[in-house]
Order: structure tokens, then C-alpha cells, then sequence
């Protein structure tokens, strides 16, 4: 997929700096002929979709693009959010020469290729070049290594494009002379205006055939395309290409075609209405109640149907404090670790992260301490607001501080048998007070072992 981007963008660029009537012919041939993801993309920004946040009208990144005055960028965002789009609008919009590499076949002769050949665009034409990365977290340290000297003394203007973290993936030395610009996720609503942008076009899309595409299998499209444009419109295509036109020379486009261009059956699910709280609230009380079978079930009913990984991670690792605390320490990280791999590797092979923390989760030992004593603390600050830190838990930072008594009377635990000795941590207006109350169950049992031997006096009262 990357290098077939990496091809078009080449064409793109052979086209803005001149060819003959056999290349032209040959390049609307190969337009005609494409498919519908590459033919509806955007030609400017009037037709892009999509990252308003950074290429709206008013920002910082579109003048630039339209000033010609572009710095070197990375684009960090999902797939199919716009990134090898915005790339081709750059190249359609600046005067700059646009060189295109993927990362996925180019090595390092062929990147000392396009900075040679801008160093002598530069001195012969006066001509500036934009250097196109596609996926450049690929390359590795030696080949981010050889951009770095372009970069840094502007020979070329360094694009690179990537799903994944940056910080991660692009050398520090690299990172710090480019911008990185993170591309949001297509919204529904955004989605819904490029299918309906391309069933309409006559010129580039599927407006000659006449479609009708119903409102259920416009939802079921976008629901299973989960943010990516080049899904939805490759998906759409398959379906209007196997649908017949009737005898009115309309394509109708329902959802059983839709199902069929996926190979995957709508489910009744709607990420954002009724279903979808029923079922993660169906999830969450599974795991509660310690049953790994219908917590499977349901965590699969909502990935099946398309919801965002990403989501049920972030409610898996609520619950794992929420539910189970320090019952058992690990649960937290179970979740976290799930929440790590479906970000690392996506679907469908993040799934079973996912699956292996439900399941983790729901046999865990369960206790809601930690999730009682942290709603006692927030409603004692709204009641009691900003109270003072006792003294002697102050540190005396200036001679003043020591003279009124910060410091003062602190006892070092350290110095104690044990590392252990009671005093006041609390405000005074507080004192006494006992948030966390350890289960019964799990690891909570050791730690009311160790607080009831540590606080014998505060205990007693409590028992």
C-alpha cells in the first residue's frame, strides 16, 4: 500500500515539472483506471476533509503550505486519516520540487539520490524540494541518520508520515528540527462527507452509476471503516461494482452489500447510542462478576461490530482500579499492558491482549476500596476546601521558615525500628480520619496485615 501511495505521488510529481503527450496520456489512463481511494483524493484544500485543527483556514501549517514557506513536518496520525493526502495537496499547492520515497523499499542510495539532485535543483533553478517519507518509522537509526545533514542545513524540506509514536520511531536529533503535526481519527460525520462526495462525482467517482446507497448501509460503511477514508471507499466500490443496475440504471446499495464487501455481518450495535452503553456496561458488571466466559462475549460483540479498541482499553483499565485495587497489583497492569499492545499492533491481532485482560480481570480477587476511600477524600476537600500542611511535615526551605517552626518535630521513619513511626499526616482538621479500608480478599489481606501492625492506636479505634 505504501509504495503504490509512493508511485502516485510520483506521477504527481513528474506532471508538475513537465512531460510529454505519450506521459500525459498515460497518467489520466492510469487515473481513469484507478481505484476509487486514489481517484477521490483530494486535488487542494477545498476538497480536503478532515484535520481542521491544523490545516483550517487560520492555522500556522496551512499558510505555510500556501506561502510556500513549508518546515520540515512529520504527520503522525491512523491509517486513512489524511496524512498521504495531505501530502499530494502539499505537492499540488507549493512551487517547491516534490521527491517522493516510501520507507519500505528505499535505502540510503536512494535518499543520497534525491539530495543530490536537490543540491543542483537548488543551485541551477533556485527551486526548493520537499523530501516525501512515507511510513518513516521503517527506516532505521542509520538511514534516519543519513536525512539528518539535508535536513538540518535546508537542502531538502523533510515530509515524513507515519502511524506510529514519533517519540517512539524518529530519532531525537531527527524529531527536534521538525515539526510533528498529529491527524485525528475521521469523525463519522467526515466520513460521511467523503462517501457521499464520491458517490456524487461524475468526474472522479461514482456519480455515472447512479447510486443509491441506503441509510443503514451508510451506517454499517462507516461503522466498519472506523475512521479510514481509503477503507469506506474501497469498500463502497466492491459493493457498487457487484451490484447490477436495475431496470431505472440505479445501483441500490443495501446493507446485505455492504456486509458483503466487508465479509462481515452488521451487528446490532451503535458506538455512539443505546447499545453501546448496554453492552460495555454488560462488560464491566461480567468482569465484576468473576465470569471470563460472558466478558469474552461481550468484549467480542463490540469488536466485532467495530468499536474503537482503544475505548475498551481505557474502560478495562478504569475497571481495574475501580473493581479489583490492590486485591491484586497486577490487574493494573495487565490492563495497561493490554492497552500498550492494542496500541502497538492495532486489529485484528490486538485483540487477544484485550481478551487476555478480561479474562485476567474477571478471575482477579475483586474489592472496591480504593474506589470507596478516594470518593470519602474527594468529598471531605469539598467540604473542608484548602487546609494547611501540619508544620512538621513542612521542609524549612529559608532561615525564616525554620524560625516559625517548619520542620519542627518531624520524626524520620527511617530512624526507627521497622522504618515505621506513628505520627500526624493529615491536617489537623482531618485528624483521625481513615479513607482505605484493605478487603478481605487477594493482596488486600497482607496489607491490612502491615497497616494494623504499623498503626496499632489508629486501628484499635477502628475495629
Amino acid at each position: 500500500m505504501g509504495q503504490d501511495r509512493t508511485e502516485a505521488l510520483k506521477v504527481k510529481s513528474q506532471s508538475d515539472n513537465g512531460m510529454d503527450l505519450f506521459d500525459l496520456n498515460r497518467e489520466q489512463q492510469l487515473q481513469k483506471e484507478a481505484p476509487l481511494p486514489a481517484r477521490m483524493r483530494p486535488r487542494n484544500f477545498s476538497e480536503f476533509v478532515g484535520q481542521e485543527h491544523i490545516v483550517g483556514e487560520d492555522r500556522v501549517l496551512r499558510r505555510a503550505i500556501e506561502q510556500d514557506q513549508l518546515p520540515s513536518i512529520i504527520l503522525w496520525g491512523p491509517p486513512g486519516s489524511g496524512k498521504t493526502t495531505l501530502a499530494l495537496v502539499i505537492a499540488a499547492v507549493t512551487q517547491s520540487y516534490f521527491s517522493p520515497v516510501s520507507a519500505v523499499n528505499a535505502g540510503v542510495a536512494d535518499l543520497r539520490k534525491v539530495v543530490n539532485e536537490a543540491k543542483e535543483r537548488r543551485g541551477m533553478q533556485g527551486q526548493r524540494t520537499i523530501l516525501f517519507i512515507d511510513e518513516i518509522h521503517r527506516f532505521n537509526k542509520a538511514q534516519q541518520d543519513a536525512i539528518l545533514p539535508p535536513v538540518e542545513n535546508g537542502t531538502v524540506t523533510l515530509i515524513g508520515a507515519t502511524t506510529e509514536n514519533p517519540s517512539f520511531e524518529v530519532i531525537s536529533a531527527l524529531l527536534s528540527r521538525c515539526r510533528v503535526f498529529a491527524l485525528n481519527m475521521l469523525t463519522q460525520e467526515q466520513l460521511r462527507t467523503i462517501v457521499q462526495r464520491a458517490i456524487e462525482d461524475s468526474e472522479r467517482g461514482l456519480g455515472e452509476q447512479n447510486v443509491e446507497l441506503e441509510d443503514e448501509a451508510l451506517r454499517h460503511l462507516i461503522s466498519m471503516s472506523n475512521g479510514d477514508a481509503r477503507i469506506a471507499l474501497g469498500a463502497l466500490e466492491m459493493a457498487v461494482l457487484a451490484t447490477a443496475p436495475d431496470n431505472d440504471g440505479k445501483s441500490h446499495i443495501g446493507l446485505a452489500d455492504i456486509e458483503d464487501a466487508f465479509q462481515h455481518r452488521a451487528l446490532m450495535y451503535d458506538k455512539s447510542g443505546e447499545e453501546h452503553f448496554n453492552i460495555i456496561s454488560a462488560l464491566h458488571k461480567s468482569m465484576r462478576g468473576s465470569d471470563p466466559d460472558a466478558a469474552l462475549y461481550w468484549l467480542a460483540r463490540m469488536l466485532e461490530a467495530g468499536e474503537d479498541p482503544m475505548y475498551i482499553a481505557r474502560r478495562i483499565v478504569r475497571f481495574a482500579s475501580e473493581d479489583i485495587g490492590l486485591a491484586d497489583p497486577q490487574a493494573l497492569v495487565q490492563a495497561n499492558a493490554a492497552q500498550q499492545a492494542i496500541h502497538f499492533i492495532g486489529l485484528p491481532e490486538g485483540s487477544l491482549a484485550l481478551a487476555q485482560a478480561v479474562v485476567y480481570l474477571a478471575t482477579a480477587p475483586k474489592s472496591n476500596s480504593l474506589y470507596k476511600a478516594y470518593g470519602q477524600v474527594q468529598q471531605d476537600i469539598g467540604k473542608t476546601g484548602n487546609q494547611p500542611v501540619p508544620l512538621h511535615l513542612r521542609n524549612p526551605e529559608t532561615g525564616l521558615m525554620h524560625q516559625i517552626g517548619y520542620g519542627d518535630g518531624y520524626k524520620y521513619a527511617h530512624d526507627f525500628p521497622g522504618h515505621f513511626v506513628e505520627q500526624q499526616h493529615l491536617p489537623d482538621s482531618l485528624k483521625g480520619r481513615k479513607y482505605y479500608r484493605p478487603g478481605k480478599l487477594g493482596f488486600e489481606k497482607e496489607i491490612e496485615k502491615r497497616l494494623n501492625y504499623w498503626w496499632k492506636n489508629k486501628r484499635s479505634d477502628d475495629e
